[in-house]
């Protein structure tokens, strides 16, 4: 307390007896025990109401001793059961947590890791992923500002993620990695990799880029294969030594048949190869038949029509004709879509036989458009043109989703020409991908947009001349590539005779085992609106077992999900249901049998070694239990600190001392009440 706050104390002591004092005895006639009572209640309530308006400071310091931190972070993979060093971990955990000089010095915290960092102490070893970095980097992020010790316990065999040995760890924070397993270095040939298109095109070939890596001092000879069941589909002859030790091999394979097709690869196992389960890798390829027809029809010849007809085909599974409507036969109901370029009354039978058939149709406007006739023979968009031509310029909607597209360089691309007049849109199915700018001013209306209704799909460009475009992407680029592509990608949505329906269920053709196995799904309304509020299952059914599972699709954001990780390798058919109605979804996915925690024959010591340098540590393996306690304990770094904690308090917030003055005040009335002063 300051010198002036006990100098006003002082100051309120002799004021509050000097007033008690005037009041009840000086001169006082009477001195009985009754004056005394008063003349000490009204000193107390006077110096307290004096003590609130001084108001000083009061300072308490409390002590306490902090401890370090220890971290252990325990690697919790399969890899671990695989090399047989499940007890190995569990014991040597065991002797650190139970050390009783570990616990007196330090604060001990025990976390496990896979995939992801856990703070389950329980270690199961059945993480069918391992992230070292990313447990490392979490933990240092966490504990960068106490005074921690980091005890890694791996095998350094790492699944995913960035490569740990280059992890740095922050100054308060020390690591100590333990290495565990068999540190001995076999020889071992091994799959490293598998690179393939998860799909392909019916009567295509499509490649497949294996990598194989050899470790061993030896020179070995050896053969990769690929097989489909017993057919064997490639073949080649490897040589490794230690100086030669990795090798990229390079395979088409036929894509003759639709659907899913699983295919073995092999490396065929050196002699005495203790290792041979990353000698196979198992993959698959979707075939599916992308060919599509579509129907350019017009009333004369254009520009756009060729160039249409170009960009199409560039695709080799496209095929695009072109017809007028004088020729006979046009037999439209042969095509996946119908290229309609710039409808008149002419075109009559031909819209009445599309919306018939629930056709597929593209609609592209331009100054010899009838609009009268197009407003009355679709409900999706309509335009009170006039007999004025108007040049429109492109602009990218950034909120299109019904498919993935880049910017080609719509804004330097030349003007579409149309006829003037403002766009309503009539359906709430359309999904703009290309709005107007006119004059230099975006107007927000649509100038290229694709309609997905329940039973078709159709589209519309409001402008001529999209032959210019092409063009312009050429001279841009040198080739018709982009655009081409930009324009494939809308044949191919338009062509696809999927519809709208109130289920939309998302899943993958196969999985790879030990990767994540989800699928999701989307519900919507009578509206099209997505339901929140939906209860959806799914049933599994493996059609090898018979074996069932049941599950719920849980709500995430604007989706329903369920994860089946915990599914076995093999053939499965699921239906989703939604509750309360007769809706559902059918579907069916292979599990690809690969453990990528399998694929390690001993622990990764030179990755460890790596690590410890570059964060200054010494390496320590799975006997050197006591001499990692011993370092631990000894480490001047880590010594409990006694910390003392000052606190300030105002008098005022000291609500004591009000309850105090009220019940001086109240017993002084009280009192005098009593004696009949009142």
């Amino acid at each position: 307390m300051i010198i002036s706050n006990i100098l006003y104390i002082t100051l309120a002591v002799i004021f509050a007896l000097g007033f008690a004092f005037f009041q009840y005895l000086y001169k006082a006639k009477r001195k009985g025990r009754n004056v005394y009572i008063f003349f000490v209640l009204r000193f107390l309530t006077v110096f307290a109401l004096l003590l609130l308006l001084i108001n000083p400071k009061i300072r308490s310091v409390t002590y306490e001793i902090e401890k370090p931190e220890l971290l252990i972070a325990v690697d919790n993979s399969e890899s671990i059961a695989h090399l047989q060093q499940a007890g190995t971990v569990q014991d040597y955990v065991k002797r650190i947590t139970e050390n009783e000089e570990i616990n007196s010095r330090f604060q001990v915290q025990e976390f496990s890791f896979g995939k992801e960092l856990s703070t389950q102490e329980e270690l199961s070893f059945n993480e069918p992923q391992t992230n070292i970095y990313s447990a490392l980097d979490q933990l240092d992020q966490v504990y960068k500002n106490n005074n921690a010790a980091l005890l890694l316990i791996s095998d350094g065999n790492q699944s995913i993620g960035r490569d740990f040995s280059y992890f740095k760890s922050s100054d308060n924070i020390s690591l100590f990695p333990v290495v565990i397993g068999d540190t001995t270095q076999y020889s071992d040939l091994s799959l490293a990799a598998i690179n393939v298109n998860r799909y392909a095109f019916l009567n295509n070939r499509f490649p497949v880029e294996a990598f194989i890596n050899y470790s061993g001092e030896e020179p070995v000879r050896t053969r990769f294969e690929i097989r489909s069941g017993e057919n064997v589909l490639f073949t080649e002859n490897l040589n490794f030594s230690a100086e030669e030790n990795s090798a990229v091999i390079n395979a088409t394979l036929p894509a003759s048949s639709l659907g899913l097709l699983t295919y073995e690869a092999e490396v065929i196992p050196a002699e005495n190869e203790k290792n041979q389960l990353n000698n196979v890798e198992k993959f698959a390829v979707e075939v599916i038949d992308e060919r599509t027809k579509a129907l350019i029809l017009s009333a004369r010849p254009h520009p756009d029509l060729g160039a249409l007809k170009k960009s199409i085909e560039a695709n080799e599974q496209r095929q695009a004709e072109i017809k007028y409507l004088e020729d006979d036969n046009l037999e439209i109901e042969d095509f996946q879509l119908v290229i309609i370029y710039q409808p008149n009354r002419s075109f009559n039978s031909v819209f009445e036989k599309i919306l018939e058939d629930n056709q597929n149709y593209f609609v592209i406007t331009g100054t010899e458009t009838d609009w009268n006739f197009l407003n009355n023979f679709q409900n999706i968009f309509q335009k009170d043109a006039a007999f004025q031509e108007q040049e429109i310029f492109a602009v990218v909607n950034p909120n299109f989703n019904n498919f993935q597209f880049e910017d080609i360089g719509f804004e330097d691309f030349p003007p579409l020409l149309d006829q003037f007049g403002i766009v309503e849109i009539l359906s709430s199915s359309i999904e703009p991908l290309l709005f107007q700018q006119i004059e230099g001013v975006e107007t927000g209306e649509i100038l290229l947009g694709i309609s997905e209704a329940t039973s078709s799909k159709s589209g519309f460009l409001l402008g001529e001349n999209i032959w210019k475009w092409r063009a312009q992407s050429y001279v841009e680029n040198q080739n018709f590539e982009e655009f081409d592509n930009f324009f494939g990608k809308i044949i191919q949505n338009l062509s696809s005779q999927a519809r709208r329906d109130r289920l939309r269920v998302e899943y993958e053709s196969f999985y790879y085992g030990n990767s994540e196995i989800a699928v999701s799904a989307q519900y919507f309304d009578e509206n099209y609106q997505f339901d929140p509020g939906a209860q959806l299952d799914i049933n599994f059914t493996n059609t090898e077992t018979g074996d069932v599972v049941e599950a719920p699709l849980l709500l995430q954001n604007n989706y329903y999900k369920v994860d089946l990780g915990s599914l076995e390798p093999g053939e499965y058919q699921f239906t989703v249901k939604v509750q309360n109605s007769a809706i559902s979804e059918t579907g069916n996915f292979r599990i690809v049998d690969y453990n990528v925690e399998q694929q390690f024959v001993s622990a990764n010591l030179e990755k460890l070694e790596f690590l410890a340098n570059n964060n200054n540590a010494n390496l320590y393996f799975s006997n050197s239990a006591e001499s990692l306690i011993n370092d631990l304990i000894s480490d001047k770094r880590f010594v409990p600190v006694q910390k003392s904690h000052e606190k300030t308090v105002p008098l005022v917030d000291w609500y004591y001392l009000l309850f105090l003055l009220v019940l001086l005040l109240a017993g002084e009335w009280f009192y005098r009440k009593y004696i009949g002063l009142i």
